[in-house]
């Protein structure tokens, strides 16, 4: 699986660690940066995580600020993406499940390495059921919710 991660100075520690633990489980990694603690624009890196994962160069997508509140907003604001934030694995797997999640966000202030670790495995690990919640992922993507 090809995964797209990108972070602002507060989720570059905890992207980083992601990383590499993503490599070594032997994804495909695509990091967007930022890549130290100097202070960035968070709304950049949802961007560009969005961008990225809507043009299909990565499957799923990886998204850290301090609450993970911000990058997730940016990361919604395109329609090709449905960014959930979680702070702990069983809303990581149903944001997969039945709204088809394909961007989860974290925050680094709040979730440490192996909770982190638990909610990337929940979501990555997990299908989505389709059936009975296409039709509102469907509505999700739309413009205007109708």
């Amino acid at each position: 699986m090809i995964i797209a991660l990108a972070a602002d100075h507060a989720g570059f520690a905890l992207k980083d660690q992601l990383r590499d633990w993503l490599a070594e489980a032997g994804h495909q990694v695509v990091d967007l940066g930022t890549n130290g603690p100097e202070s960035v624009d968070y709304p950049r890196f949802g961007s560009l995580l969005a961008a990225t994962v809507a043009a299909g160069k990565a499957t799923r997508g990886i998204a850290i600020c301090g609450s993970g509140v911000g990058i997730s907003i940016a990361v919604n604001r395109n329609p090709a993406c449905r960014c959930a934030l979680v702070n702990e694995p069983l809303s990581a797997a149903l944001a997969r499940e039945h709204n088809d999640a394909n961007v989860l966000a974290l925050g680094a202030r709040l979730t440490g390495i192996d909770l982190a670790k638990a909610c990337v495995s929940a979501f990555l690990d997990t299908d989505f059921a389709g059936g009975r919640h296409q039709g509102r992922v469907d509505l999700l993507s739309a413009t205007n919710g109708d």
